[in-house]
């Protein structure tokens, strides 16, 4: 069965994870409006380095991605996971659609899952069981 025989080697899934920051890179930059150039001069990289980025050619390191996420004014974190240099937070379908809202900014975004997640650290050490629809 060659169709179940898709092996991906390590080589390749870094030219994934290239491609994936990349793209995600170019969105944000795209919903800030902000052009390659002044993203490079923000990140204080070079424009061809930055293109090559955002082309899945190279893949930055954790320095670059923090330095490129404070000129587009998104946490460092969301790149980090984006590039797979961190694992993605717990989900669920409340964090999953936070997460998938385009219409929200990454500090939104960040400041809506951390106020659910208090909320749930909240209830689970509070009685231990899911708070009942009748308690307010």
């Amino acid at each position: 069965m060659a169709a179940e025989n898709n092996q991906s080697g390590p080589m390749e899934k870094v030219g994934h994870l290239a491609s994936d920051i990349g793209e995600y890179i170019r969105q944000q930059r795209n919903n800030a409006k902000i052009s390659l150039r002044q993203l490079a001069k923000l990140a204080g990289v070079s424009n061809p380095y930055l293109s090559q980025i955002e082309r899945g050619v190279r893949k930055p390191s954790a320095e670059i991605l923090q330095q490129i996420a404070k000129g587009l004014r998104i946490s460092a974190e969301a790149l980090y996971v984006q590039a797979g240099i961190l694992d993605l937070p717990t989900g669920g379908p409340v964090p999953d659609a936070i997460r998938a809202a385009t219409e929200l900014t990454e500090r939104q975004k960040q400041i809506l899952l951390d106020v659910y997640e208090s909320f749930r650290r909240e209830n689970t050490a509070g009685n231990g069981d899911q708070p009942s629809p009748a308690q307010e």
